[in-house]
């Protein structure tokens, strides 16, 4: 396990302590972030904490707060709470999201489901499945072939693309956190994002799951492990989309 991972996890174990706490400071709403979302005290309070575990490895570029540090060449691209209305709901699917870059490229990835302790690293040698309650232990991400769904995050934003989805038997949930849909992306059919495409949301989970067959442009992401699956649904967003 690299040192940056290790920080990584130790991050994610601080913030979770953190979310077990009861307190009307984590559900307060301050400015609106760097990313356009109000922020939320605990995403402020997950920011502080990873910032304080991450930047000496290199310049923190967060959701909440943009650029903590003078842009570098290696760079933390930081989403410290992945569906921040999802915890502040109660719902469990919420988490943190970290890719660690250099000149552009990124290196290791982790991202992390708080509501369980969930963890998926991606470094140069490794990729993996842990927890943030056995960290040592580490299993390997292997694909799903009895998936029966698929994630198509913002679909209530798409109705008519979502009812042609479910038309074709491609059926999904739309749980509210991109980056952990995309961790989770090797154990379902495909997962599916329509909209813009910020780096802190994206870039940790698409190097995680730069194994499977993925497209991405400005308007669309669709990530899927069986090539029939992924071709029938790029052919379906090309045609009612565009």
């Amino acid at each position: 396990m690299s040192r940056f991972v290790e920080s990584a996890i130790a991050a994610c174990q601080e913030v979770r302590r953190v979310c077990g706490e009861e307190g009307a400071a984590h559900f307060a709403s301050h400015d609106r972030g760097f990313g356009g979302d109000v922020s939320s005290g605990i995403d402020l309070k997950a920011e502080s904490i990873c910032y304080a575990h991450l930047h000496p490895y290199g310049a923190v570029f967060s959701e909440e707060a943009g650029w903590m540090d003078p842009e570098s060449s290696v760079n933390i691209i930081l989403d410290p709470i992945d569906g921040s209305d999802n915890f502040l709901s109660r719902f469990p699917y919420y988490g943190i999201s970290i890719a660690l870059e250099k000149e552009g490229k990124t290196l290791e990835s982790l991202v992390c489901n708080l509501a369980n302790g969930d963890v998926f690293v991606r470094t140069a040698e490794e990729y993996y499945r842990t927890s943030l309650d056995a960290p040592q232990t580490r299993e390997s991400v292997i694909a799903n072939p009895y998936a029966k769904i698929g994630l198509f995050e913002k679909s209530p934003n798409h109705p008519e693309l979502a009812a042609k989805l479910v038309a074709e038997g491609l059926k999904f949930r739309s749980p509210g956190a991109l980056a952990l849909s995309l961790a989770y992306a090797p154990y379902v059919k495909y997962v599916l994002f329509l909209g813009t495409m910020r780096p802190y949301d994206i870039q940790a989970g698409l190097h995680l799951s730069r194994h499977l067959h993925t497209f991405q442009n400005d308007c669309f992401l669709l990530v899927a492990q069986d090539a029939e699956v992924f071709e029938r649904i790029l052919a379906i967003v090309q045609k009612e989309i565009f």
